[in-house]
Order: structure tokens, then C-alpha cells, then sequence
């Protein structure tokens, strides 16, 4: 009796690992098919079937339903290579960069960009690589806050080009406010100091994503703003006007409200002070401007005291006759950025397919089709959690436009792996 009380309790732990792992044994055991789930896309999506993709730009109702079920299976693939510092070859071509300028007329016509990063790593490498060119050059602002191994991925991905390099100088908090100006301020002084000349540079954040490819966008820039800053916004309303007031609506739909109903201090040299978008396409010769002129030195430190400075530092100094490239009289002219704000829903646009954060849609796939009809050169916000399958489907489309456009031999690595069950050119 002692003996069997002894092992007692070894039995019965016995007992309940035996159980434990029949039942974990029995769900590694494939399921028979009644039994799973009636999600056709969680089987279908895996790699993304280019047929669910001309669905969502189609506006089909029922695609972005399906989409839901969707993950990217291509971020952890585009993560591993930043983490797994290696031959910069293997990392250019496994990542798919355009290697040669596409035309003579492209590589006649450099661009310069501004990209400020904070966070969503995958995502900032689709948007670097679909705006990359050998010709154009980059800079880039890493936020001070982020972490230790996102700005080693990222340092991974710049040391493979020569024309890519992280901002001199760092700030914090760079994605709203007066971070956001000066970060956009350090990399204007790296890129006028670098070797690599260039037209024109364009502003973007780590959560936009192309619509135009390269091509088209220096197109839109020679046919319409030859030797012009791009910079949309009006007047400042008067200092009475409310912050409830109603807002500005531009003309390819986007809602700006300026939160500034009254400044502390009376603007320097007398400035007429506009409101308008954070983003722009400026010449160079408007950057020397900013970087040398006076007005403009006296008005960077004037807006460290006031709201949302990005929006009216670059509108407003654009409106001086005698700045370089100045449009004083565009207003909203200037299709630079796609954005949905909730002001504008029922009105200038359908309503936000995905979510709103601070009053501004993040995409999801049901906001496709909006995406590609819109005339702007980029949209705005993107997330990977919000829609993995949203930011997917442009990269792939844009790719496919690109590689149509190209007037030299297109070199293998640069097309994106075939997703059709089919062998027809998809129809998006």
C-alpha cells in the first residue's frame, strides 16, 4: 500500500502528459475538409492570386471582404534579407530594385526625395524600391526614437547604394510638427552638399506609396510646373475664424484645417502667412533659396511656436514673387498627395474603407479603386496591419506599369513573381 501510495502521484503526472500530448498530437492531425473553415481566401491568399488583385481594383463588392483574410507573405522575406546583412547583389536583386535608368529621358532628369521614417520597416522598403532609379538620389530621416534594429535594417538596405543616405541629422518625434520641418530642413542642406545633382526634390513619409510611376511624375512636373514649385494652400484665415470653422476643400478632394486660430507672435518681415499640404516638389534653386535667404531663416525659427509649422512654411514662402520657381497664385493647384479626410467623406470622396487615425484615412483594399483613379503623384497613409494586401496591390500594378514604360531591355530581377493561376496578363 505505501508503495502504491508513493507512485501515486508519478501516476498521475504520467496520466496528464499523456493526455497532453495525445491532444496536442491529435491537432497536429490534418483536419477532414467539412471540418474547415469557409475561408476561401485564407487558402486562396497565400501568395495572392492576381485574379482577387483585378478584383479589388475593379471595385468588386465582395473582394475586399476576402482580402481581410489575407496576410503579406512577402514581409517577413523583405525583412529578412535587412536583418541578414549580406552580399548588396543578392539584396538588390532579391528585393527587386530597378538597376538602370528606363529611358534617356529619365535619366536626364534626376529627382531628389525626402523620406522620413518612424516606423513600418516592409513597408518603407516597397516604397523605396518602387521609387527607386540609379539616377535619382535619397535621403533619409530616421526618427531618433526608433529603435536600435530598425535603424540597423535600414542602415543594411543604404549601405547598398551609392544614392541612397541617412540624414546627417536626426531629430525626434519627425513625423508631425516642427520635428517634421526640421527633418525635412537636414536633409535639403545634405542633398545641395551631396555630389549627385538633380531637378527637382519631392517630400514623402514612410507610409506613402506611389501612384505615377517615375516616368509620369516627371512628365506631370515638365508639362504643368516647368521651373515651378509645387506647394498647394490659401490664405490663412483671419484670426477670428474658429478651428470648428468650415474647411478648405482643394480641388482633387483632399480637407485641410488649419489649427492655428490665432499665431503668438505677428509673423517676421511682414509675411503673409498661407496654409496648405506638408508636401510638395520644389526646385533647387527654391532650396538654395530656403537654406540662404533671410525671410526665410527668420520664418523656420518664428515656427517653432506655432501648430502643424510643415503647413505653412513651404506655402507660404513659395508665395514670395521673388522666391525661385514661386507660384504665389496656384491655391490648390498641384495634385501631389491622394489623402481622404473624414471632413470629406460624402462629398469628395466615397468614405474610408479602412480606418481613420487623426482624421485621415488609412487604406484599405476597399479604397483601391479611388487609389489609381486619383490624378495625384502619391497617396496617403498606408499600414500594414490596417491592409497588408493594400500597399501589395499597388506595388505590384505600379511594377507592371513600369516594366511596360521601360525603352531599354528589362532585366529579369526586376519583375515581381508571377501570382496568376492563369498565363493572361492580369487587367489592372
Amino acid at each position: 500500500m505505501s508503495q502504491l501510495r508513493a507512485t501515486k502521484p508519478g501516476l498521475l503526472v504520467c496520466t496528464g502528459l499523456c493526455i497532453f500530448i495525445f491532444l496536442y498530437l491529435r491537432n497536429l492531425t490534418p483536419k477532414e475538409p467539412e471540418e474547415e473553415p469557409t475561408y476561401p481566401a485564407v487558402v486562396e491568399c497565400g501568395f495572392y492570386p492576381d485574379e482577387l488583385c483585378s478584383a479589388l481594383f475593379e471595385g468588386k463588392r465582395a473582394a475586399p471582404q476576402v482580402a481581410k483574410f489575407c496576410k503579406n507573405p512577402y514581409r517577413v522575406e523583405i525583412l529578412a534579407h535587412l536583418h541578414s546583412p549580406g552580399n548588396c547583389s543578392r539584396i538588390s536583386q532579391e528585393l527587386h530594385f530597378i538597376t538602370r535608368p528606363l529611358s534617356a529621358e529619365e535619366g536626364n532628369f534626376s529627382l531628389a526625395y525626402i523620406i522620413t521614417l518612424h516606423k513600418e520597416l516592409a513597408t518603407f522598403v516597397q516604397l523605396l524600391r518602387a521609387i527607386y532609379v540609379p539616377q535619382n538620389v535619397y535621403c533619409i530621416h530616421i526618427d531618433k526614437k526608433a529603435p536600435r534594429k530598425y535603424k540597423t535594417a535600414v542602415q543594411t538596405l543604404v549601405n547598398c547604394f551609392e544614392n541612397i543616405f541617412i540624414s546627417s541629422k536626426r531629430e525626434k518625434g519627425a513625423y508631425t510638427g516642427f520635428p517634421r520641418l526640421q527633418a525635412d530642413i537636414n536633409c535639403m542642406k545634405d542633398l545641395v552638399r551631396s555630389k549627385f545633382q538633380w531637378n527637382y526634390v519631392i517630400n514623402l513619409g514612410g507610409q506613402d506609396f506611389p501612384i505615377k510611376t517615375n516616368k509620369e511624375i516627371i512628365h506631370y512636373i515638365r508639362s504643368k510646373w516647368k521651373d515651378k514649385n509645387i506647394t498647394p494652400g490659401v490664405l490663412q484665415p483671419p484670426n477670428t475664424k474658429s478651428k470648428t470653422s468650415q474647411p478648405e476643400l482643394t480641388p482633387g478632394g483632399s480637407v485641410y484645417v488649419s489649427p492655428n486660430k490665432r499665431f503668438k507672435d505677428e509673423p517676421p518681415c511682414n509675411l503673409t502667412i498661407y496654409f496648405g499640404s506638408a508636401y510638395y516638389v520644389l526646385t533647387r534653386k527654391f532650396v538654395e533659396f530656403v537654406l540662404t535667404d533671410s525671410r526665410a531663416k527668420d520664418m523656420l525659427r518664428w515656427s517653432k511656436d506655432i501648430h502643424s509649422p510643415e503647413r505653412h512654411y513651404w506655402v507660404t514662402l513659395n508665395r514670395l514673387k521673388d522666391a525661385p520657381g514661386a507660384t504665389p497664385n496656384t491655391g490648390w493647384k498641384g495634385h501631389v498627395r491622394a489623402i481622404k479626410w473624414r471632413n470629406g467623406e460624402g462629398n469628395v470622396h466615397d468614405g474610408c474603407k479602412g480606418r481613420y487615425v487623426q482624421d485621415s484615412c488609412v487604406y484599405g483594399p476597399g479604397d483601391l479603386p479611388w487609389i489609381i483613379q486619383s490624378p495625384s503623384l502619391f497617396a496617403n497613409t498606408f499600414d500594414s496591419e490596417t491592409g497588408p494586401l493594400v500597399v501589395m496591390r499597388l506595388e505590384r500594378r505600379h511594377r507592371r506599369k513600369v516594366l511596360r514604360q521601360a525603352e531599354v531591355p528589362v532585366e529579369p530581377h526586376w519583375h515581381f513573381q508571377q501570382e496568376s493561376h492563369f498565363n493572361a496578363e492580369p487587367n489592372y
